[in-house]
């Protein structure tokens, strides 16, 4: 039987704070989805620019789906780690993206929010496949900031887009660890934050 997306967020959430497997980058991580990037690396996550879509003070909120009618759904998960991979508990994680047909709401907040790391680190959120646009292949827009840290701006990716090799600000650091489902699919990256 394949893993749904709930099953793959109540194993996710039934997981120890980083179990040593999940903390090594291990490819057989539980869950089957590696730790993206590797905990213990010398540098944070990397930077992006922000783009032109962003909306300040998004509603709190973990489920984006019911904002739109339609899409492929997609659970993203991860943690927000230090540098020596512990957890930060209450790091705010803000998302948005474009819809299905590439098109962001820039007069509300569809598709946009933010949620607190729990005390684990944990972070996820329910959400829709963004969709592409001309000039850019498909991402995530997302800040992290733990509490007193500085603001990390970057985008996420997915592996195997066409549009990977030709966007200009494409970084191959930045890719979801992603897995199909039946109802849609699953994706993973763990923050390493300043």
């Amino acid at each position: 039987m394949q893993t749904t997306r709930r099953d793959f967020l109540a194993g996710f959430l039934a997981l120890p704070a980083l179990a040593p497997a999940v903390a090594a980058g291990a490819e057989d991580a539980p869950l089957g989805l590696a730790l993206t990037p590797s905990c213990g690396q010398p540098e944070a996550t990397a930077a992006q620019t922000e783009g032109p879509y962003f909306t300040p003070d998004t509603p709190l909120k973990r489920n984006f789906a019911g904002d739109v009618s339609g899409g492929t759904a997609i659970t993203i998960a991860g943690y927000v780690l230090t540098r020596d991979c512990q957890p930060v508990s209450k790091a705010l994680i803000e998302l948005w993206h474009c819809d299905d047909h590439g098109e962001y709401d820039n007069a509300g907040y569809r598709l946009r929010g933010h949620q607190f790391s729990d005390d684990q680190g944990r972070w996820w959120f329910e959400t829709i496949l963004p969709g592409v646009y001309p000039g850019r292949t498909r991402h995530f827009h997302v800040k992290v900031q733990r509490p007193g840290g500085p603001l990390l701006t970057t985008q996420l990716y997915f592996p195997g887009e066409a549009g990977n090799d030709s966007d200009g600000i494409f970084d191959r650091s930045l890719l979801l660890s992603i897995k199909d489902a039946p109802d849609g699919g699953y994706g993973r990256f763990d923050f390493i934050v300043a």
